[in-house]
């Protein structure tokens, strides 16, 4: 599931003026850089090469076991400096022990996906799927978040699509080291590509009456 524009703009919303900066401005990467959780919560400041806006991810810490270089953007650079002004120690997003990584943003993201509007007040499940009830036997409900917090690399990956970017690019960006991982992400660019062709065929068919209607008659000495 990747979520819509609707949905990233009423996320981002609730974020931007969440009181618990550190797992908000976590999160915030996190949707910025489409990395995984691990990778963004266990970053340290020597990772990142802020004046060109690099961010080389240890071997240790990325899923491929590889090193990762990859370049963010102007709006996450920004977000790190702003932290940075008042960081204490080598982490990032440290946790109430400042020499300590963050570890946990569960909590937080149930509430902002509630305050954004991404949660459904629904039946809360066993782990083999029964409906737990009360002491009268009544269901119990639970607010349940309709997204899940890996859902935001899908949605950068889905940006990256539908801006026309290929495959091996959006991979780069990701760190996939087999184009297969990436090949999931291939329906997502169906629209950058039908809109270009689109574009073509109007381009062609602007010119005069149009393609169709040459097909409309008979062309001179052929037959019917």
């Amino acid at each position: 599931r990747h979520l819509s524009q609707n949905e990233i703009t009423r996320l981002t919303a609730v974020l931007r003026d969440h009181p618990q900066r550190t797992s908000a401005d976590a999160i915030l990467i996190m949707m910025l850089t489409g990395a995984r959780r691990s990778e963004v919560l266990k970053a340290t400041w020597d990772q990142f090469d802020l004046d060109t806006g690099i961010w080389i991810k240890p071997s240790a810490h990325t899923k491929q076991r590889r090193l990762h270089r990859v370049p963010i953007s102007a709006a996450a650079v920004d977000l790190l400096r702003r932290r940075q002004v008042d960081s204490e120690g080598a982490f990032v997003f440290p946790g109430s022990d400042p020499s300590k990584p963050l570890t946990e943003v569960k909590r937080i993201w149930a509430t902002v996906c509630r305050e954004a509007g991404l949660s459904e007040w629904a039946p809360v499940q066993t782990r083999d799927g029964h409906i737990k009830q009360d002491e009268a036997g009544a269901d119990i409900y639970a607010w349940r978040s309709t997204v899940r917090l890996h859902d935001l690399r899908h949605t950068y990956a889905s940006i990256l699509a539908s801006q026309g970017l290929s495959l091996p690019i959006i991979g780069a960006l990701l760190g996939h080291t087999q184009p297969q991982t990436t090949a999931r992400y291939a329906h997502l660019l169906d629209d950058p590509l039908r809109e270009a062709t689109e574009r073509a065929a109007r381009a062609i068919s602007s010119n005069g009456q149009g393609v169709n209607r040459t097909f409309d008659r008979a062309e001179p000495g052929s037959k019917a």
